[in-house]
């Protein structure tokens, strides 16, 4: 089965409902998925530390800081040994990160992420130390620590080597055992704001008209684009999280822009259900050219004094598939792009070119976004 037929199978078997669709929609959507209170805000918390325990994967004899930081741990625990007697292959220096939510307490625990710093050639198989990991004042709000998870493999020898993911950077789920807490505690207030996630005039008027009906009163407005402003009720003045407890899980129907995500690095292309198009004419064609060198063994002519010598012998072959015109209807849809596509017979490449030309035509009805 092409690509492009699968692409098609799973979008069109993901979208929403015909009708919502078509209004661009999205139906049952909570609030607390789309929206979040103004204040609470997260944490960036970095520490520095060492991964043991790999399997000659580590850090090089040149990388001095992390032979460094081996001695003066080794110090610590009362082994006076030079940096210069340390092999450190089994051991890499890295960068810790991690974020602290608002709502996080002490003793509680979060995902770190580790990230070699050296030449390390893979964190598979490490165990972080414990790390202490700091806010952007200095203060030590956690300590890392723990086995760490990659998601891949990678193997080698004899000069070649295969890997899977990418075998530097790792995580420990929940190796954060955070230290200090510092909590977002709501206090006594008239108004409370929301974000949303994705600003839009549609959607913000949408959310406040959501709340005002749940309460019963006209208390909720949207300031712009980007949030709404709720004036709390009397009964909840005293009670925020009770408020927002019952605001979270209301069902919000969102209006959301039509959009074509491209990665070209990984020829991954997503399209909403909302997308459409103008009258357009799409042709696709390839052409290949293909060069091959061959090696030739020339021999000369029995005593003539002649050498033997290796002559090159040059092929050249061209080809070019028979393009084919397909037409697209005013108000296409998806399903439409993905079949006449899937006619074409073209590859994840060819379809980020023909979606970006569509684009440049003024035919694509949508927002081309590239990550």
């Amino acid at each position: 089965m092409r690509w492009s037929r699968v692409l098609a199978l799973v979008l069109l078997a993901g979208f929403p409902r015909a009708a919502e669709a078509q209004a661009g929609l999205v139906a049952g959507v909570r609030l607390k998925d789309v929206t979040s209170v103004q204040g609470p805000v997260q944490t960036p918390l970095v520490g520095y530390g060492l991964v043991v325990g790999l399997s000659k994967t580590g850090d090089k004899q040149q990388t001095v800081f992390s032979a460094q930081t081996l001695t003066n741990m080794l110090q610590r625990f009362g082994l006076a040994v030079s940096s210069d007697a340390i092999k450190i292959e089994n051991v890499a220096a890295v960068f810790v990160t991690a974020e602290l939510g608002p709502f996080a307490w002490q003793g509680g625990r979060a995902d770190v992420i580790v990230s070699s710093i050296g030449d390390a050639r893979s964190l598979q198989g490490g165990t972080l130390v414990p790390t202490p990991l700091r806010g952007p004042e200095g203060r030590v709000l956690a300590l890392a620590q723990g086995p760490i998870s990659i998601g891949g493999f990678g193997a080698s020898s004899g000069g070649s080597s295969v890997q899977t993911t990418h075998l530097t950077v790792g995580r420990v789920p929940g190796g954060a055992l955070i230290q200090e807490a510092r909590p977002w505690t709501p206090g006594a207030t008239d108004v409370l704001r929301l974000a949303l996630h994705e600003p839009d005039f549609v959607s913000a008027g949408r959310v406040a008209r959501a709340i005002n009906m749940e309460l019963g009163e006209d208390v909720a407005h949207a300031v712009d684009a980007g949030g709404v402003e709720l004036r709390v009720p009397e009964p909840y003045r005293q009670s925020l999280p009770d408020l927002i407890a019952r605001l979270e899980p209301l069902q919000v129907a969102l209006d959301v822009a039509a959009r074509v995500v491209i990665n070209e690095r990984t020829g991954t292309v997503v399209m909403g259900g909302d997308v459409r198009l103008g009258p357009a004419a799409v042709a696709h064609g390839s052409l290949s050219v293909r060069v091959a060198t061959e090696f030739e063994v020339s021999q000369p002519a029995p005593f003539s004094g002649g050498e033997t010598t290796t002559v090159p012998r040059t092929e050249i072959e061209i080809s070019e598939n028979n393009a084919q015109l397909v037409t697209l209807e005013p108000g296409a849809t998806l399903g439409d792009v993905v079949r006449a596509l899937n006619l074409l017979g073209v590859s994840p490449r060819d379809i980020i070119a023909v979606m970006q030309a569509l684009k440049a035509a003024g035919a694509l009805r949508a927002v081309i976004v590239i990550i």
